[in-house]
């Protein structure tokens, strides 16, 4: 008998252990609450770089060191040298969503061979630049396709589909006004 216990994974997702943490989550609620935490600096002209923070998942601290750079290109006074606000809010919002995919298909089994998502929003910069108060400073809509195969069914995937729309955080943050707590601090 072997002494590696074998582990139902599928999509590169170990169900056992998602079935671990639901259980875990269900037994106490307070395991399911878990606060992110990034701090943004200026790096001249229309660069910044985030620095992701440790989280905090039920408690406990959960050790993370990561960079995210942003510019905005040339033509909007940048240097080109990273991705924009707008794309990586985008790019946050489409792999979100992708875990939810992934995650949804291998709960049904199905073993996916394509997911990809793209994602476009236009905005118009006037509202940006205050020059049209009528003119909201951001995405009216933004519009995305899923494209996705694998061994599940059509109706398999409507409610995977359905369900991403309906769990994704991200999703959720777009989709409908959030509360935004600002505060200044000078100096």
């Amino acid at each position: 008998m072997s002494d590696v216990m074998t582990r139902n994974v599928v999509n590169g997702i170990d169900l056992d252990a998602v079935g671990e943490v639901v259980e875990a989550i269900g037994r106490d609620p307070g395991q399911a609450l878990v606060r992110f935490s990034v701090a943004t600096r200026w790096t001249g002209q229309t660069g910044s770089v985030t620095r992701v923070r440790d989280i905090e998942l039920g408690g406990e601290r959960i050790a993370r060191d990561f960079e995210i750079r942003a510019d905005e290109p040339e033509q909007l006074l940048g240097q080109n040298s990273a991705p924009n606000p707008q794309e990586l809010l985008m790019a946050a919002a489409n792999a979100c969503m992708t875990v939810g995919y992934v995650a949804g298909a291998a709960m049904h089994g199905i073993a996916l061979e394509r997911l990809e998502i793209e994602m476009t929003g236009q905005l118009d910069l006037r509202g940006f630049l205050g020059l049209d108060a009528s003119i909201p400073p951001g995405y009216d809509r933004i519009d995305y396709v899923v494209r996705i195969a694998g061994n599940g069914t059509p109706a398999q995937f409507d409610e995977i589909h359905r369900t991403v729309m309906a769990t994704s955080p991200n999703y959720f943050n777009l989709a409908r006004p959030i509360q935004m707590n600002g505060r200044l601090a000078v100096g």
